[in-house]
């Protein structure tokens, strides 16, 4: 990964924090990895200052940690935390679909079949970000369609966490349904089918199959450290 920014934009500081920010996503500063400014500052290409400044963010975001006496590290990713998560999205997704469903109209079942058209483009590149980008938006598609307001800023407050999960689970290939079709049985049931139930069903089998496989990888890292 070259995490070099080539062109700084006016915005130095976003593109720098968006760069660690997948960088930790995407596994390639592992759990526990030390975040020493200068040296990040160095293969970044920015100040120490700008580093200082996306590390308060990426804390925010429970991506980092700050440890007395050894500064910030890449936050530790195990079941405990990850089991969590996932029992939070349960909850919020399950009543979104829901609701999303009862409150369908024509303009929200093409905003979905829009949204998971571009899922569906992403997962062919391999791109991760980008796979994570239109997950991310077709799921604000459900919960505005909701009016899950308040439920979405909570989801937003987690995404770094919800994102780091949703990559190590990606990869896997010990699945009975791929992660796009499992999506794209929450978008039917919605916008084809418009059964509420279902798309709850859809959402749990969904959660489920990606909580097991999250349980499974986290329990290999942990051994082999």
């Amino acid at each position: 990964m070259n995490l070099k920014i080539e062109h700084p934009p006016a915005t130095l500081r976003e593109l720098c924090q968006a760069k660690l920010r997948n960088a930790i996503i995407t596994g390639y500063f592992p759990s526990g990895r030390r975040l020493v400014e200068r040296s990040l500052g160095e293969e970044l290409g920015v100040s120490r200052s700008v580093i200082r400044e996306v590390i308060r963010y990426l804390e925010a975001e429970g991506l980092v940690e700050i440890l007395p006496n050894k500064g910030p590290i890449v936050a530790t990713l195990n079941w405990d935390v990850a089991s969590q998560i996932y029992q939070v999205r349960l909850l919020l997704e399950q009543s979104a679909v829901a609701d999303c469903t009862r409150n369908l109209t024509e303009d929200t079942a093409q905003k979905l079949k829009t949204a998971l058209s571009e899922l569906k483009n992403s997962f062919g590149t391999e791109d991760i970000p980008l796979i994570l980008s239109a997950s991310a938006q077709l799921y604000e598609t459900i919960f505005t369609a909701a009016h899950h307001h308040i439920a979405w800023e909570i989801v937003q407050r987690l995404n770094g966490r919800i994102s780091r999960l949703r990559a190590m689970t990606l990869k896997s290939t010990d699945r009975e349904l791929s992660g796009q079709l499992r999506i794209q049985r929450i978008c039917e049931a919605i916008y084809l089918h418009r059964d509420a139930d279902m798309a709850k069903q859809a959402v749990l089998e969904h959660i489920t199959e990606a909580a097991a496989i999250a349980q499974r990888i986290l329990a290999t890292q942990e051994g082999d450290n």
